[in-house]
């Protein structure tokens, strides 16, 4: 039973982990997205949180990695397909590299600017050291929240997914087959939604850093371009 628990996070049991990347991207160039409700509902989300003055280039990487976040969390849910979310080494990779980005290009922008920005404005001096050191280190540990929130929110729901699964297939004669698809189909709608709130999160968080780069497009929550 354990090992049916927890087979839908093992790569190696999945029979479609490598025809995922393939619908991945057959979704995403397909005319039929580009034109349907959802990235219809994806791109009003994402404009309602930044507004009309963030430059393109940040809607457009921001946006593409929120699609594909929750592309990859859609797939999690398809019989026989590793959801990729849930690897620890799939999405540390992906945290390190946005974080590291987005944390490279502030300093070699203006390490003056980056600097400053480690001390609060006002501050005590005596205080200075201790809340250098503090921003240091919740600077430093931002990939393993972005990691740790994702894998834990996404495996926590296959896990559960699948004990209901194990438990109503055991019960089938106790109850009617039309309450079993029914607790199913609402418990798979409600990993839709769980599914779409994490992919915002991520990006959210992910923007709130890109927020902080000292350069025009970074200042004051993204707004760009009157910086």
């Amino acid at each position: 039973m354990m090992a049916d628990l927890f087979s839908s996070m093992d790569s190696n049991s999945s029979v479609l982990v490598w025809v995922s990347p393939l619908l991945v991207t057959a979704i995403s160039f397909s005319s039929l997205f580009f034109n349907s409700n959802y990235l219809s509902v994806v791109k009003n989300s994402l404009s309602a949180l930044w507004g009309k003055e963030v430059a393109f280039s940040v809607k457009l990487f921001l946006t593409v990695l929120m699609i594909f976040i929750l592309v990859n969390n859609f797939l999690g849910l398809l019989p026989m397909v590793f959801s990729t979310t849930t690897s620890l080494w799939v999405n540390s990779s992906l945290a390190l590299i946005m974080w590291g980005l987005v944390l490279l290009s502030g300093w070699s922008f203006s390490i003056k600017k980056s600097a400053a920005h480690l001390v609060p404005s006002g501050a005590p001096h005596l205080l200075v050291p201790f809340l250098v050191l503090i921003e240091t280190i919740s600077i430093l540990i931002r990939p393993m929240t972005l990691t740790v929130r994702l894998v834990a929110n996404i495996s926590a729901g296959h896990i559960i997914l699948a004990l209901i699964s194990t438990l109503l297939s055991s019960s089938l004669t106790l109850l009617p087959l039309f309450m079993v698809f029914l607790l199913l189909i609402f418990y798979n709608l409600f990993e839709m939604f769980v599914s779409f709130i994490q992919a915002y999160i991520f990006t959210l968080l992910l923007s709130l850093y890109i927020s902080e780069h000292p350069s025009n497009f970074g200042c004051s929550l993204l707004k760009a371009i009157k910086c």
